[in-house]
């Protein structure tokens, strides 16, 4: 809030400041404001480059020529837009929060995390649930969780403590620190190749069940059952517009399967 104060009175009086965060409220963040009707969330994905879908938030008092002109310039940017009303989360990590609760729940009952990884990629995923939070990294993920669990205690603030959290207490970060749920080494193009870690089932043994083998098609169940889900609660709420927003989000946005 400071910066963006500080930015404000750096700036013509028409200037749009626009937010990148991935869950905080962008109502929250444009308290203090002289003019919060200019201010809104950009919200890219990772990694910039490759992924489409760019959600343009519209905060309590975000203007209409706000939102559009920040519309314009994503269009321009060859992003694909969707407005999604102000939430913690918004509305790509509002869906894709729960599917990784219904991950870490399949891990706390036993699953093998590399197991669950392999079921969602037949499923259609791009990657599985570990491998995905190893490259958006696990300390970002943690923290966008407790946002989104402060904001909805009731529904998203969790009863058990998560293998993530684990690792992530032992400053294992994902591809960015070379170490996650896998560890990482560059290939002959220099690319972060990803390979099984024993040290990770050390790490983690205190917080699951004795190992257990699921069928790929519960595990498909229990994580895709959240995600489908949350998404009808938000098209409920309004919180997006339409169910077509809502597939440009899960396809532009995490990846779902076309199919």
């Amino acid at each position: 809030k400071t910066v963006f104060a500080e930015v404000e009175g750096m700036v013509r009086d028409d200037t749009i400041i626009a937010s990148n965060t991935s869950t905080i409220s962008i109502t929250s963040l444009a308290e203090g404001l002289k003019r919060p009707q200019n201010f809104v969330g950009m919200h890219f994905f990772n990694p910039v480059p490759l992924m489409p879908l760019v959600e343009v938030i519209r905060g309590k008092q975000s203007s209409d020529e706000a939102v559009a002109a920040t519309v314009k310039l994503a269009q321009k940017m060859g992003k694909t837009p969707i407005v999604v009303n102000d939430c913690p989360g918004f509305m790509v990590n509002r869906v894709l929060f729960p599917y990784f609760a219904g991950f870490h729940m399949l891990l706390r009952d036993g699953a093998d995390f590399q197991a669950v990884d392999k079921a969602m990629a037949r499923f259609g995923w791009p990657m599985g649930p570990a491998l995905l939070l190893d490259v958006v990294a696990m300390d970002t993920a943690v923290h966008a969780a407790g946002v989104m669990a402060e904001g909805f205690p009731d529904r998203m603030k969790p009863d058990f403590t998560n293998t993530t959290q684990v690792i992530v207490e032992h400053k294992r970060y994902g591809q960015k620190t070379g170490k996650g749920y896998y560890t990482y080494a560059p290939d002959k193009k220099g690319k972060p190749k990803k390979s099984p870690d024993p040290e990770t089932y050390e790490l983690i043994k205190g917080v699951v069940a004795a190992r257990k083998e699921f069928a790929p098609e519960e595990i498909v169940e229990r994580c895709m059952r959240a995600l489908y889900s949350k998404a009808r609660e938000l098209l409920d709420r309004g919180i997006v517009a339409s169910d077509a927003e809502a597939d440009l989000a899960f396809v532009f946005g995490i990846g779902f399967a076309m199919h």
